[in-house]
C-alpha cells in the first residue's frame, strides 16, 4: 500500500482562452498555492474557501497577460508570496520588489509539499514548470498534444526544442501533465502518452522542429489538439 501524497491539486478552467488555474493544497498546514491566477479571482477565492485552505503563495509559469491578470485582485484577499524565475522577472520587468525569484532546480516548500521549479525557456525566456509529486504543471511550455507558441515577444523555438527534449528525458514517463490551457481532446495526459502522440516530441533535430513550430503547425493542427504519430511527422516535407 502506497503512502498518500501530502497535497492535492484542484483545477479551474477560467476565461475566454480556456486557461487552467491550479490550486495546490498542503494537507497538514492548510496552506495553498495558486498557479497563474487569472480571469475570475472570485472563483479561485471561493474554491479556497470550500477547501478550507489559506492561499499563501502565487506561482507563475510565465508573465503573459492571460496567466497573471488576477494577481492584484488576489493580493487584495491574501498576503501571498509570489514566485517566478529570475529570467522571467527580467523579461517581465514588473513587481521586482515583490516576488521570490528562483533558478531552475530550486524547491518551494508549501508546508510538507515540495514544489520543484524547472526553468523551461522557449515560450518566454523565464518560463517555468512546477514538478509536484508525480505531476507537472507546465503552463504554456507543454500542452496535451501541443506546445506553446514561440513567435510572441521573448519566444525562442530553439530553446523550446531543447526544453521539450529535457522534459522527455529527465522526467518519468508516468508523470501527469497539467497544461496551461484546455486546448486538446482531453484535459490531462502523461509524458509517455505525449512521447507517442505529441508532434513536438517527435523531432530529433532542431531545424525541422523550428520549421514545424514556426511555419507549419498552426496551419495544419487539429482543433482541439489530438494525437499525431511519429510516422505522420516524418512524412511532412520540412
Amino acid at each position: 500500500m502506497t503512502d498518500q501524497p501530502p497535497f492535492h491539486i484542484d483545477t479551474l478552467e477560467l476565461g475566454p482562452m480556456e486557461n487552467f488555474i491550479y490550486l495546490i493544497q498542503d494537507h497538514k498546514t492548510g496552506r495553498a498555492a495558486v498557479v497563474d491566477p487569472a480571469w475570475d479571482v472570485d472563483s479561485i477565492v471561493e474554491l479556497a474557501r470550500l477547501r478550507n485552505v489559506e492561499i499563501t503563495d502565487i506561482l507563475l509559469t510565465h508573465s503573459h497577460h492571460d496567466h497573471i491578470n488576477g494577481i492584484e485582485q488576489l493580493l487584495q484577499h491574501y498576503d501571498a508570496q509570489m514566485h517566478l524565475t529570475h529570467a522571467e522577472a527580467k523579461f517581465w520587468d514588473r513587481y521586482l520588489d515583490i516576488p521570490t525569484l528562483h533558478h531552475g532546480g530550486d524547491v518551494i516548500s508549501l508546508g510538507e509539499t515540495d514544489i520543484k521549479v524547472l526553468h523551461t525557456p522557449g515560450h518566454t525566456p523565464g518560463s517555468a514548470c512546477f514538478h509536484v509529486g508525480d505531476q507537472l504543471i507546465a503552463g504554456d511550455t507543454l500542452f496535451v498534444f501541443g506546445c506553446g507558441r514561440c513567435d510572441l515577444t521573448g519566444g525562442d523555438p530553439e530553446q523550446m526544442y531543447q526544453t521539450l527534449r529535457h522534459i522527455h528525458t529527465d522526467l518519468p514517463g508516468d508523470t501527469v501533465l497539467l497544461p496551461g490551457h484546455n486546448y486538446a481532446v482531453k484535459p490531462t495526459s502523461t509524458l509517455d502518452e505525449q512521447a507517442s502522440g505529441n508532434p513536438f516530441m517527435h523531432f530529433h533535430d532542431s531545424e525541422r522542429f523550428v520549421e514545424y513550430r514556426m511555419h507549419v503547425h498552426d496551419r495544419i493542427r487539429n482543433d482541439p489538439y489530438g494525437p499525431v504519430s511519429q510516422k505522420d511527422v516524418d512524412a511532412l516535407a520540412l
